[in-house]
């Protein structure tokens, strides 16, 4: 989330917050000369960022008391890496509460009250996006029958990368936790669930005679799943061979945090043969991929929705054979735009308003 304030010294700040509700300072890069000038709108805008009021046409005050919710994505393009944070909800907008409003107009209010004139002031002010730390831009959206567009072209174009799909109900309020009505669609593949490793026993080697302990081998791991007031049990066994045992040992060293009790993302491969397993998600470097920014891991109502959706096994190919049947129901449900649609026709085939004549003249 970013939340937007104003400073002990009335400056313009700003905080990211995590799913731990860890708060991050936002410090800009540095000013430029132009922002010393105290008339430019920038002058208290420590972060870096600047997000002009909607009731100031010079772009000096600032939005206060406001809080979004987005995502953090570094976007690969062709010159290199940008930062970038996407918006995708508003919940306060200057200190006004906005989570009871159905979401489309809470994403109305920060496109016409924060994204209009933000670009508005870069338009006049161009240097100054380079002084950003980030990037702020509205998450696009789409439709939700635009499925074949969807899959063929942007998902794969995009510079950030995705697992899936997300059906937003534009009718209801913002819920804190799980909403029931976001339908969260991915891949087989990409249906994951967040387990806390429990580190078990090392297979055991005769050493002088004895029995010990070989900790050179590959031990047993247990997937805990959480049931509540911090209650666990143990729910599957990791399956990784001596590649991901590798990978293991040394994500742990690098990040200098112990493998047991760390919270760790699975997908369940189901070989042609045998039986199905759980094995770790991937970084880009091959090692696991940890949700150190979890306290938990899920929940088990959690994972039994993410295991009925993994037997459900809605495809790709499954949606996109759904997508006029979905563009119908959504016409259905909003009559409007199509009356919208045939008004603007209907304008364009009458063509421009004719000017009376004047003067006399015709």
């Amino acid at each position: 989330m970013l939340f937007c304030a104003k400073g002990d010294d009335d400056e313009e700040i700003h905080f990211l917050i995590d799913r731990k509700n860890d708060y991050y300072f936002v410090t800009g890069k540095y000013k430029s000369d132009d922002r010393k000038d105290s008339n430019h709108p920038w002058r208290g805008a420590t972060s870096g960022i600047h997000l002009p009021h909607h009731g100031d046409r010079e772009f000096k005050k600032f939005h206060e008391n406001t809080l979004f919710d987005g995502e953090l994505v570094l976007d690969h393009e062709r010159d290199g890496v940008e930062l970038r944070y996407l918006v995708f909800d508003c919940m306060v907008l200057d200190g006004e509460d906005l989570t009871q409003k159905p979401f489309d107009k809470r994403i109305g209010r920060f496109q016409e009250f924060v994204y209009k004139p933000l670009k508005a002031a870069l338009r006049r002010y161009p240097e100054e996006i380079q002084y950003f730390p980030f990037e702020i831009l509205f998450k696009q959206m789409d439709k939700p029958y635009a499925l074949n567009d969807m899959f063929l072209q942007k998902l794969p174009n995009l510079p950030h990368g995705n697992d899936g799909l997300i059906f937003t109900c534009k009718e209801t309020p913002y819920v804190m936790g799980t909403d029931e009505h976001i339908l969260k669609w991915k891949p087989a593949h990409e249906n994951s669930i967040d387990f806390r490793l429990k580190l078990g026993s090392f297979p055991t080697m005769i050493e002088d005679g004895e029995e010990v302990e070989d900790f050179d081998g590959k031990p047993h791991f247990e997937l805990e799943v959480c049931y509540g007031n911090n209650n666990y049990g143990d729910f599957a066994t990791l399956y990784f061979d001596d590649a991901d045992w590798a990978a293991m040992k040394h994500a742990s060293i690098r990040d200098r945090k112990p493998l047991d009790g760390r919270i760790i993302e699975c997908w369940l491969e189901q070989p042609a043969y045998g039986e199905s397993r759980w094995r770790f998600k991937r970084e880009g470097d091959g090692t696991p991929r940890f949700r150190d920014d979890k306290n938990d891991a899920n929940h088990i109502s959690t994972v039994e929705k993410v295991i009925q959706s993994i037997e459900d096994a809605v495809s790709q190919e499954d949606l996109i054979a759904h997508q006029y049947e979905i563009m119908k129901a959504w016409k259905r449900r909003h009559p409007e735009e199509e009356a919208a649609k045939r008004r603007q026709a209907e304008a364009a085939r009458a063509g421009p308003p004719r000017v009376p004549p004047q003067n006399g003249h015709t």
